[in-house]
């Protein structure tokens, strides 16, 4: 069975024996989960390994709508009218275009995000304590880590000078991210360079477009779709000579020189626990929206031996991973 189709086993069945003290009382709850990216991403089995963990489990004691955009930005709205004709008791919305789709749908079934860069920049909540209406859930901090993925950068590349930054435009919370690279930039004397891409094939021609500028380095703003196609973009990268820096791990462990940020699967995994509140009876407006307690750096040694480079000991000595 290859990993696609573990991963699908795994949200069909997620079957193992549990515990009867996370079950919710009464009839089988319904949860609708919206996402941009396409059926089989492994982040969706961490979410439902999460649910097993507090003792829900799709088919016995949970059913799960499934709705997969697949990368088409303009399908979120049609899908989360679905859910919310359906009557879910709550929606996972799984992308920042996911949530504004969920919560434009409906102000009164909560919805839960499993990673936002800025929830409160893109209006998604009113605050990180008191997010105040129906929406709630984890933040990636990626809106600021610009500043040290660039340091990062420079640590490796000293001569670094311009950087291609990737964003897909439907999503709302890239502007921040944007922001805080030229923010990090300036003090740093670096150029950005800003690509746009939301499709496998505007991939490509954004990263001909960056050879074509003469780019040093890129990294990605996080997106469902980037994480989609991480291993396209590595690939590319790695082809264009073009050290590759991200917040994501997926995307080190796809080929990336190097990642530097929290755990998305972590979230996604933690995501489970609002659910379970919100289950039990909690509010929305009324739960935190929780931030990462670490980021975590994680290096590929491959990839730095490909591209010729070699990684300072001060580095390799500060991650807390390291792909060989």
């Amino acid at each position: 069975m290859n990993r696609r189709d573990s991963v699908l086993a795994l949200i069909a069945l997620g079957a193992s024996p549990i515990a009867a003290s996370g079950q919710p009382r009464g009839k089988n709850p319904r949860i609708g989960f919206l996402t941009l990216r396409s059926r089989g991403h492994e982040l969706e089995a961490a979410f439902v390994a999460g649910m097993r963990e507090l003792g829900y489990v799709e088919g016995k004691n949970i059913a799960i709508e499934w709705r997969f955009a697949d990368g088409k930005a303009e399908r979120l709205p049609a899908l989360a009218a679905e859910l919310v004709a359906l009557r879910v008791d709550l929606i996972v919305a799984a992308s920042t275009q996911a949530i504004q789709a969920a919560a434009a749908a409906t102000t009164t079934i909560p919805v839960v995000f499993p990673g936002a860069a800025d929830p409160v920049g893109a209006g998604l909540v009113r605050s990180l304590s008191r997010p105040g209406g129906n929406v709630t859930g984890l933040s990636t901090i990626a809106a600021d880590l610009g500043a040290k993925q660039i340091e990062l950068l420079r640590s490796v590349l000293p001569r670094v000078s311009r950087l291609a930054v990737l964003v897909n435009p439907t999503n709302a919370g890239s502007a921040l991210v944007v922001k805080d690279f030229q923010t990090g930039a300036r003090k740093a004397g670096l150029s950005i360079l800003q690509f746009q891409a939301q499709t496998p094939e505007g991939i490509e021609r954004a990263f001909a477009a960056m050879k074509a500028a003469r780019a040093d380095a890129v990294t990605v703003v996080i997106d469902a779709v980037f994480l989609q196609a991480a291993g396209q973009i590595a690939g590319l990268a790695l082809r264009q000579k073009l050290p590759f820096i991200s917040t994501q791990q997926q995307d080190a462990e796809a080929g990336s020189l190097m990642s530097y940020g929290a755990s998305v699967a972590g979230n996604y995994r933690r995501a489970a626990t609002y659910v379970d509140k919100i289950l039990k009876g909690a509010k929305p407006a009324d739960l935190p929206v929780e931030q990462p307690m670490m980021v975590e750096l994680v290096l590929n040694l491959k990839t730095a031996k490909a591209l010729g480079i070699t990684l300072p000991q001060s580095l390799l000595v500060r991650a807390n991973r390291v792909i060989e």
